[in-house]
């Protein structure tokens, strides 16, 4: 696999490269510039929304796939992307983490037996992260199927942590996830890559590439 990284020297970055090692970086883009050494036939990105027109350029330009995990996207750029997704494949989450995708499962064939039940989610992220709530919060919200207050915390270095509380008169349920480092998503992240280079054109999930490695 031949793949090209946007926001190639951020932290999550550094923990692509370091999972990717198996595969040909051939062209890297960063604060400095874009440096091309072949053409991709994937390229990831999780870097800031900032440079999602410069990303989906180069996919186009390319003919390359896309796994995109960056957050805070708004409504405009999940249609350019979901514009792409109808010439090249396109996996988009905001969280490629296993564990997640598996609790958000969880949530959406579960969320009726907790009707009738108080529901909150708490959200901790490090410091830097700048949208709030998270991304993976809103998902989770989504699985749901109904308004649940979200409360957010930007603590220190924390790669991710999100419980959903459930309460009645009686008894309290609660469910965590804790992202041991950001390790996590750069694995998720190769996965999708993987899933991209054999993929139809089309915009898809990260639960369906969980699918997908689970029919191999």
């Amino acid at each position: 696999m031949r793949y090209g990284l946007v926001g190639s020297s951020g932290r999550m970055g550094h923990e692509i490269k370091e999972v990717f090692s198996a595969h040909e970086l051939v062209l890297e883009v960063d604060e400095s510039g874009i440096f091309r050494r072949g053409e991709p036939n994937v390229f990831v990105d999780f870097s800031n929304r900032s440079v999602l027109a410069t990303t989906l350029q180069l996919c186009s330009q390319y003919g390359a796939g896309l796994v995109i995990g960056t957050t805070a996207l708004a409504e405009e750029d999940m249609k350019a992307i979901k514009e792409l997704s109808n010439h090249v494949p396109v996996v988009q989450s905001y969280n490629f983490s296993t564990g997640i995708n598996i609790l958000k499962i969880l949530l959406r064939e579960s969320a009726s037996l907790f009707e009738g039940m108080d529901v909150e989610i708490i959200e901790t992220h490090h410091n830097k992260k700048k949208d709030v709530p998270s991304g993976t919060a809103i998902i989770l919200k989504e699985a749901l199927g109904r308004e649940v207050p979200v409360h957010s915390l930007r603590i220190g270095g924390v790669p991710g942590d999100h419980t959903i509380f459930f309460a009645n008169e009686g008894e309290v349920l609660q469910i965590s996830h804790h992202a041991i480092s950001r390790r996590v998503f750069a694995i998720g992240a190769l996965r999708a890559a993987e899933f991209c280079v054999s993929a139809k054109n089309g915009f898809y999930s990260f639960e369906e590439v969980l699918r997908w490695t689970q029919k191999r």
